[in-house]
């Protein structure tokens, strides 16, 4: 045992087509991910900025190692450059590692966290998630909006996406349930699983949700519970 959260190497990256976009993946990212399960249950988590009024992410966070953070940056920054075609001069912005667990029952979700959303529309933003859990926590899903065709929210559609969501929300509430298949609003384009110790990058800009097993991932225990790792990238 090195006691070092650091990463495997050489990664093994692999990618797949969502949609017409690429999602990147790394399988077994961490030489010992038992270190980062071990650092979770010794975190104190709070609720997410919005738990209070149903908005964000429906759950609890933690900060991650910084270890996690510095081997995450020196790898992942030439990473995305070269895989999502981010010009070099660009320089990186970064969010805090954090331990995210899902802890809301589906019927306590506000309307917004019912149903596939964006991170941002920046060309650049890039959602960088680890999950800790198994594939019987589900993964994350990308959809189409089926009203406008939009999978990916741009500055140039963003304000029509917003416009004709909205009026959707207001015509009749979505069912209270974790997202995570079609609907007469959005289509289910495919799905990364869950794999403990993978992985996962994609733009924010995509329409995606976590596909979530209410049965046994709405759990504050971080050895039970959908534990993930969510980190963002800007450039």
């Amino acid at each position: 045992m090195t006691n070092k959260i650091s990463v495997r190497m050489p990664p093994d990256i692999q990618s797949v087509t969502v949609g017409g976009h690429q999602v990147v993946f790394i399988d077994d990212f961490l030489t010992e991910p038992e270190l980062m399960l071990a650092a979770a249950s010794e975190s104190k988590f709070l609720p997410c900025p919005g738990f209070d009024q149903k908005k964000g992410y429906p759950g609890i966070r933690a900060t991650a190692p910084a270890e996690y953070s510095n081997a995450l940056v020196e790898l992942v920054d030439p990473l995305i450059k070269l895989n999502f075609q981010v010009p070099e001069h660009l320089d990186l912005r970064k969010s805090e590692c954090e331990f995210s667990l899902t802890t809301v029952a589906p019927d306590g979700l506000g309307m917004m966290q019912r149903t596939p959303h964006f991170d941002s529309v920046s060309p650049h933003h890039m959602a960088v998630l680890l999950y800790l859990c198994g594939p019987e926590h589900g993964g994350t899903g990308f959809y189409r909006h089926v009203a406008t065709g939009i999978q990916r929210v741009t500055p140039e559609n963003c304000r029509h996406y917003s416009d004709v969501y909205c009026e959707e929300l207001r015509e009749a509430d979505p069912s209270p349930r974790y997202f995570d298949d079609s609907d007469q609003r959005f289509t289910f384009l495919g799905m990364m699983p869950a794999r403990f110790n993978r992985l996962v990058l994609y733009p924010g800009s995509l329409l995606h949700s976590a596909c979530i097993n209410p049965s046994i991932g709405i759990c504050d225990d971080p050895r039970k519970g959908r534990l993930t790792v969510n980190t963002f990238f800007d450039f």
